[in-house]
């Protein structure tokens, strides 16, 4: 037990997030990067980030069914909305729109996108899943938005919608986000990216049809 209790110690001081005066010493030495940045949006263990300008839509007119096979961009529709300017999220609906910030971590930080709780109490949620800044990425990340209340939500460009905790890796990654072998498919991006799972399937073998099992 007493051999433990060091072993847990560290492992605990590994994985903490990173407080407010250590998220600014961080940026000050270029380990996180935060464009544009301001004082005022730094929390107690997290950032503010901002609802950019860019929002895609599926056409549910045009398109019924959604094939992870295929690519999804020929059925989404991009829509621009200038800073203070509403959009209107439909009960159950769901779209892609980007962060105005460009965020960015080095080789042994990780960041968290959390949704704002005082959003979450009206029943808008920011991200589906995909909430994880990866080692070595700069980006504006792509913020999956849905709305579960039974009324419409108007959100506004430029408005908080969402925050990002910090945390540090206990070493530096052996091939970070972007790295040739990984085949990274969000690395970088400045606008609103739909989903690229269909390349998951150019590397398999999946779309080749598996013979049947012949009974005998």
């Amino acid at each position: 037990m007493l051999i433990l209790l060091p072993m847990l110690s560290l492992l605990l001081q590994q994985i903490m997030i990173l407080s407010d005066r250590t998220i600014k010493e961080k940026i000050k030495n270029g380990n996180i990067k935060i464009e544009p940045f301001n004082i005022d949006d730094v929390q107690p263990a997290s950032y503010d980030l901002h609802l950019g300008n860019s929002i895609l839509i599926f056409d549910e007119q045009k398109h019924q069914v959604i094939d992870v096979k295929e690519p999804v961009m020929d059925k989404m529709k991009r829509i621009e909305v200038k800073d203070g300017d509403p959009y209107v999220v439909m009960p159950g609906s769901f779209l892609l729109a980007n962060i105005k910030e460009v965020t960015g971590v080095d080789n042994k930080h990780v960041g968290r996108l959390e949704g704002k709780s005082s959003l979450g109490r009206l029943g808008l949620i920011v991200h589906a899943t995909a909430g994880f800044l990866d080692p070595g990425n700069e980006l504006r990340m792509t913020l999956e938005i849905a709305n579960l209340s039974p009324l419409p939500i108007k959100i506004y460009a430029g408005m908080k919608i969402a925050q990002m905790a910090f945390e540090e890796l206990d070493t530096e990654v052996e091939n970070p986000y972007g790295s040739k072998k990984l085949g990274s498919k969000y690395y970088g991006n400045m606008e609103v990216m739909p989903s690229s799972m269909y390349l998951n399937f150019q590397k398999t073998d999946f779309k080749k049809p598996k013979k049947p099992i012949q009974k005998r």
